[in-house]
Parts: structure tokens; sequence; C-alpha cells
């Protein structure tokens, strides 16, 4: 008998916000290299503290009840997480219309399924708050991320954006939104 992973995904908890943001801040220079420079994404105990801080506050008081954060476990070690909510976007309905606002997974636990169970996860939720169709942004050039939706049902919906990060246009991103039907 071989022996079976112990793996799951759930609501985020308040006890899991330093977990959390320390998960986003080894992630993210990983899956932004292409979009800014290293120096741009915080490091350091001081910036572990005040995004474990921002993560407490967000999850204790979200600003709408539809908010979701949810995590990927392995045991109970937190290899992943995604966010849900409604649609900000100016053309999405908010009640019909839900976001998927990110997914993030711990660079060294990728294709080992967590990815697939987070974001199965979040139709799931994204489904249980009634909402009718899903969307969600990705930096145009992360063939990674679209394939991997893609694979799941999800397609470009014809919007796209391109972002200033700096403030002076020197660091431009540009995103596209794919979107699902979360009535199938």
């Amino acid at each position: 008998m071989s022996p079976t992973a112990d793996v799951s995904v759930r609501v985020a908890w308040a006890e899991d916000a330093a977990a959390v943001a320390a998960l986003q801040l080894r992630a993210w220079p990983r899956m932004y290299a292409d979009v800014l420079p290293p120096e741009a994404f915080p490091t350091g105990p001081e910036a572990l503290e005040e995004a474990t801080r921002t993560w407490e506050q967000s999850l204790a008081r979200p600003t709408d009840a539809r908010q979701r954060v949810l995590v990927a476990l392995e045991r109970n070690r937190v290899v992943g997480f995604a966010l849900t909510g409604p649609a900000t976007d100016p053309d999405c309905d908010p009640v019909a219309d839900g976001e998927l606002a990110e997914v993030v997974l711990d660079p060294d636990e990728r294709r080992q399924g967590h990815g697939s169970r987070l974001l199965q996860a979040a139709v799931d939720t994204l489904r249980a708050d009634r909402f009718t169709r899903a969307v969600t942004w990705l930096v145009a050039s992360d063939d990674d991320l679209r394939g991997f939706l893609d694979g799941a049902g999800w397609a470009p919906d014809g919007a796209h954006r391109e972002l200033d990060l700096d403030g002076a246009g020197a660091v431009r991103v540009k995103q596209v939104r794919l979107h699902t039907d979360l009535r199938q």
C-alpha cells in the first residue's frame, strides 16, 4: 500500500498570516522577476513583520464578506494561497462577476498539484458566493500561468491594461484579463 499525501485547501485563518506573508515575500521575486528589478521587492525581518500585520488585518476584517483567502496546505504548512472576491473592474458586475485576484504558490512546491487544488477551491468558493463568472488579471508575458489557466477552462475576454508601477512610467506592466463561466 502506498502512502497518501496529506494535502488540502481551506479558508485562511488569522493564525496563517505569518505563513502567508512569508510565502508572498519569497514567491513574488520569482513570480515577477521579468517585470521588476530585485530591489523592488521588500526583504528582511521588518518587511516580514509589516506584511504579517497587513495579512492579520485582512484576514480578521475583510472589507466584503465575499472576500476570501484560501490556503493550500501540505500537512500543516502553507504552500500556496489564492484571493477571491467581487470583481472590481468598471465593466464588471460586482454581484455576478467574481475575481481571482491572486494565486501564489511556493516556487519550490510547483507541479505537485497544489495549484490545481487551489484553483478548484477558488472556483468552488466563487460559485458558493453566487458569482456566475470569474475574471483574473495576469501579466501578459506570463505564459506558464496563462497555460495553466487555459487548461482549466479560462480564456481571454478581450480586456487588457497597462499598469504604471512606479508612477513615473519607467516600470510598466501589460496585463490581460481572462474569464471563465462559473455556471458550468
